[in-house]
C-alpha cells in the first residue's frame, strides 16, 4: 500500500494546536491524504508491431489486452489471468491464427537457495478459429517459472509442457496413432534494471530452445528437426510511471536465429521475408487496482 501524499500532514503535525486562539479547535488545513490501495487486480492495453508466439512470428499489427487478480489470503500467492490479442492488419497470405485467446493459473513456490519459483497453467483458444491444419484449434501447457536475483542482473528460467502440440506444418492432417503429442520448451534469460538519467530501464536478453514443439515437416529448411535452438532475443522497455497506479510502458525488440536453428528454417505464413530478424515494438498501458 503506497501512500500517495503524506508529506504536508508530517510537516504540519508540529503545529497542530499552536495557532489560533487559546480555548478554539484550530482548523487542519493539511490536504486530505489519498491513498494508492491494492486490491490485487490489475489491466493492461497494449500494441505490437508484430505477434510473437515463443519466437514464432503468426502476424503484424496486434492490439491485446490482459486482466489479472492475485488472491493473497491463501497457502500461497495465486494469479489468475485472461488475455486476448488479436491480429488487426491482414496478411496478404492466411494465417496460422489471427488471434490469441489466453485464459492461466500461477502459483508462487515457496524459495530456496535464493531461487524464486512458480507453477503455472495455460490454454490457448482461437475465437476467430485456426488452419487447424497446421496449428491446433485448442492447446494446454504447463510451467515451471524459476528467478534468481545475481545483484547485477536476474536470471529467469522458464520451462513448458505443452499436452497439445506439436501440430504439422507440412499441409497434412494428423491423424490418431501418427501425431506425437507433448512438446518441451526452454528459456533461459537476464534481465536488469537501471536508471537512465533519472529514468528507469528494462533491458532483458535470452536464448530458446524447442524439442518436439513445432512437428516441422522433412521437407522444411532446418532438415525436419522439431527440437534444436529455437531464437534468440533482445529486448528494452521504459516504464513510465504516470501515477501510483498507471504505468506506460514502450518497448522494442529483436528475435533472432542463426542458420540451422528452428525459427531460420520456419514456414513463413506471416508473408515476411523470414521469421528471424525481426525487429518489433510497441507499447503497454497497465493500470492496478
Amino acid at each position: 500500500m503506497r501512500s500517495c501524499a503524506l508529506a504536508f500532514t508530517l510537516l504540519a503535525f508540529p503545529f497542530l494546536g499552536s495557532s489560533g486562539d487559546w480555548g478554539k479547535a484550530s482548523v487542519d488545513k493539511a490536504p486530505i491524504v489519498e491513498e494508492c490501495l491494492d486490491l490485487g487486480a490489475s489491466i493492461s492495453f497494449g500494441y505490437s508491431s508484430d505477434y510473437l508466439y515463443k519466437g514464432y512470428l503468426f502476424g503484424g499489427d496486434t492490439v491485446s489486452t490482459q486482466v489479472n487478480y492475485s488472491f493473497e489470503g491463501l497457502s500461497t500467492l495465486v494469479h489468475l489471468g485472461i488475455g486476448y490479442a488479436n491480429v488487426v492488419s491482414e496478411n496478404t497470405f492466411a494465417n496460422v491464427a489471427n488471434d490469441d485467446l489466453a485464459l492461466s493459473a500461477r502459483a508462487d513456490l515457496p524459495s530456496f537457495a535464493g531461487i524464486d519459483a512458480a507453477v503455472s497453467y495455460t490454454y490457448h483458444s482461437y475465437p476467430e478459429g485456426t488452419d487447424s491444419i497446421f496449428w491446433p484449434t485448442g492447446h494446454s501447457e504447463l510451467g515451471l517459472h524459476l528467478a534468481r536475483d545475481l545483484a547485477v542482473a536476474v536470471l529467469k528460467f522458464d520451462l513448458a509442457y505443452n499436452l497439445t502440440l506439436p501440430n504439422g506444418w507440412n499441409g497434412t492432417v494428423p491423424t490418431l496413432g501418427n501425431q506425437e503429442s507433448g512438446a518441451w520448451f526452454w528459456d533461459l534469460g537476464l534481465e536488469r534494471q537501471f536508471e537512465l538519467i533519472g529514468q528507469g530501464v528494462v533491458l532483458a536478453g535470452g536464448v530458446a530452445y524447442a524439442d518436439n514443439y513445432w512437428g516441422l515437416a522433412p521437407t522444411s529448411e532446418s532438415g525436419g528437426r522439431s527440437s534444436g535452438w529455437n531464437h534468440y532475443y533482445l529486448r528494452a522497455s521504459v516504464p513510465v510511471e504516470l501515477n501510483c497506479r498507471t504505468t506506460l510502458t514502450p518497448f522494442v525488440g529483436y528475435s533472432g536465429a542463426p542458420d540451422s536453428w528452428l525459427m531460420d528454417g520456419a514456414p513463413d505464413w506471416a508473408n515476411r521475408k523470414a521469421q528471424s530478424d525481426v525487429l518489433h515494438g510497441g507499447v503497454n498501458l497497465s493500470v492496478s487496482f
